[in-house]
């Protein structure tokens, strides 16, 4: 083999990597500018206050009042923990009732623990 194959061969190596990178720059840049482009709409979208929160309606005098974001931050920690635990309460009572009726209706035996407290 003559010496100047071995030249060719190796600018013919060297274009071909070239234009490999090349290629997956290219199609690295779109993959970025899609991105951008998506997080960009995520921002517009996300960055707006739903229309409920933009207009309150005025609020009942009898309804009790629902604390506004971040107000639990400069509230006592024992009236935050009373409230916890009296949702939770109420959570676990919920979910009894929904067990009880769903067992009336289908038929079945109650647990004792769930009939305790009717």
């Amino acid at each position: 083999m003559p010496w100047w194959s071995w030249i060719v061969i190796w600018i013919a190596l060297v274009a071909l990597s070239l234009l490999f990178f090349v290629v997956l720059g290219v199609r690295l840049f779109r993959q970025f500018m899609t991105t951008v482009k998506e997080l960009g709409e995520a921002a517009d979208r996300f960055s707006r206050l739903p229309p409920a929160a933009e207009n309150p309606a005025p609020a009942d005098p009898g309804a009790p009042a629902i604390p506004g974001p971040g107000s639990a931050v400069f509230a006592p920690p024992a009236r935050i923990r009373h409230e916890y635990h009296a949702a939770k309460t109420a959570r676990r009572e919920a979910r009894r009732v929904r067990r009880v009726q769903r067992k009336t209706d289908r038929g079945q035996l109650q647990r004792l623990h769930d009939i305790e407290f009717s």
